[in-house]
């Protein structure tokens, strides 16, 4: 077994070991710390009979990691969650959608906007968002301080 794929297992196992959290979740019930990481998880992915990480991302600022949590399960903007952009990308890819093309087009300053909004279809991408939210219920999450 090389050494990657140890140091890999090992950290499957620290992360498996965590309490586990879904989305939707109350927000009063959980105490999510203001900074940190979260490690994501696709319910029915293994390694090593260990469910297998598929994800592991932080937060840019101060006390931000709830927000960034937000922006990735609840927020139906693929523009400002690259998870989300990811997961519509690979519907889009498996149904050979050519809206492909569009899917990762900037949006967020001015000149981006000029330039871009007339390939954008706000309709068909609400209804890409609908599916990456409803897609979302099979992630489970963990963090670490």
């Amino acid at each position: 077994m090389s050494n990657n794929l140890k140091i890999s297992l090992e950290l499957h196992k620290l992360f498996n070991n965590l309490s586990r959290f879904s989305y939707p979740f109350e927000k009063s019930l959980i105490k999510i710390p203001s900074n940190g990481i979260y490690i994501k998880f696709e319910k029915g992915e293994k390694i090593e009979g260990l469910d297998r990480i598929v994800r592991i991302g932080t937060h840019t600022g101060n006390n931000q990691l709830h927000s960034r949590l937000f922006q990735h399960f609840e927020n139906e903007n693929q523009r400002r969650s690259i998870f989300r952009k990811n997961i519509g990308r690979c519907f889009l890819s498996k149904e050979k959608n050519p809206y492909l093309k569009y899917w990762d087009l900037p949006l967020t300053s001015k000149a981006d906007k000029n330039k871009n909004i007339q390939n954008i279809n706000i309709d068909f991408e609400r209804s890409i968002e609908q599916r990456v939210s409803t897609y979302r219920i099979i992630f489970h999450f963990v963090y670490s301080k």
